[in-house]
């Protein structure tokens, strides 16, 4: 082709089209899909934080003391002296069984006791007159021995009077049954005139309120620590052991552990525990269920990361970290107790690096990303669009 004619087709912007249809060389080289930019993600520094971590335990509320009130004697209830769910004092009259026989019972055995002692003193006197008169040989020997013998099956009688007499007198005693202890009643389960069986027939039900215990199946793991907090108790106000309630309310008086099973589950792997709680206004009731948080030892200046920014791969862990030339590395972790948003890292990190904690969905080990520091992803999207 002409040089004149070439150029005019150039000047027309033609020349790239002439030169492909007329299977002319291409000029520069073929032209490949561009390079995706480096993703854009949300940087944080570690750094340690105060933390006050807790195990949370499912318990029930439980009396520290509890007894069932069982008729002690049989007949007929002739006084009831306290209101359902009324609170009592230690010794004070609660139910009353008919009495009558009972007494009848220790007079015949005071009676009785009366007589024996009556015998024993004559076989005394029979054997010391028989005793003087062998001293002078004006007596058989074989009488002294029997005179001997009875003073001592007199003596032995009066010894059975008495054990009779003790127990007709306690069962006078039982025709009234008192609280053992300080607490609170249930429900009257009989009423004045209903026939009650010693041992047998279930009165009520009496339990300790002020301390009650939330009973709870903790992780064996503890158990060294648990064993020390009974040898070596926290102070008095040391929060160990909350109680959340079922309302989500904390309980405002912290918790003392006051009883450690002597073996643990080797199913479960689990201990059970009972922590005291003081309950002056009688907020906590036996039966009443609630969490029981246990301070562990993840509490104190801890390395913590958002919980947005771990991801979980079979059961393992991962951060991504920043490092040189904005390239992150997977780094694998080791987490602790969940504080709010966050979560401790137990190993894996250290201080004062970074991690990515937004935008953790698309990355791989090794990539290159374009980092925001929060403080400017935040202004970023609250700046206006226009």
């Amino acid at each position: 082709m002409p040089t004149f004619l070439l150029a005019k087709i150039q000047r027309l912007g033609l020349g790239a089209v002439l030169l492909t249809g007329c299977g002319g060389p291409a000029t520069g080289p073929a032209a490949g899909p561009p390079a995706p930019p480096p993703a854009a993600v949300v940087v944080q520094r570690v750094a340690r934080a105060p933390v006050v971590a807790y195990d949370a335990y499912e318990g029930t509320v439980v009396a520290l003391e509890e007894v069932e009130l069982r008729a002690e004697v049989s007949g007929y209830v002739t006084g009831i002296f306290v209101r359902d769910g009324q609170r009592v004092r230690r010794g004070q009259r609660l139910y009353e069984v008919d009495a009558t026989r009972y007494q009848a019972g220790l007079s015949q055995a005071q009676s009785q006791l009366q007589v024996a002692q009556t015998n024993h003193a004559k076989a005394a006197q029979d054997a010391e007159r028989y005793n003087r008169l062998a001293e002078r040989n004006a007596v058989a020997r074989q009488r002294v021995d029997y005179a001997r013998a009875d003073l001592a099956n007199a003596a032995s009688q009066v010894a059975a009077a008495r054990a009779v007499l003790t127990t007709a007198r306690t069962d006078v005693q039982r025709a009234v049954l008192t609280a053992p202890f300080a607490g609170t009643v249930g429900f009257s389960q009989v009423r004045r005139g209903a026939l009650v069986t010693q041992g047998a027939t279930l009165l009520n039900t009496l339990s300790a309120d002020d301390p009650v215990a939330v009973e709870v199946a903790l992780n064996a793991a503890l158990l060294p620590r648990l064993s020390e907090l009974l040898r070596t108790p926290p102070p008095a106000r040391d929060s160990v052991f909350t109680l959340v309630l079922p309302d989500g309310e904390a309980y405002p008086r912290p918790g003392r552990l006051a009883v450690l099973d002597r073996t643990a589950d080797a199913q479960t792997g689990t201990v059970r525990a009972r922590v005291a709680f003081a309950n002056p206004r009688q907020q906590l009731r036996p039966g009443l269920t609630g969490t029981l948080r246990v301070r562990n030892a993840d509490t104190g200046p801890q390395l913590t990361v958002p919980f947005r920014a771990v991801t979980e791969q079979m059961g393992e862990y991962y951060v991504y970290v920043l490092g040189d030339s904005n390239r992150v590395a997977r780094r694998a972790v080791r987490l602790g107790t969940r504080v709010g948003e966050a979560v401790v890292v137990r190993q894996g990190l250290r201080g004062e690096e970074t991690i990515v904690r937004d935008g953790v969905q698309n990355l791989r080990d090794g990539v290159v990303v374009r980092p925001t520091a929060p403080d400017a992803a935040a202004a970023g999207r609250a700046a206006p669009r226009r």
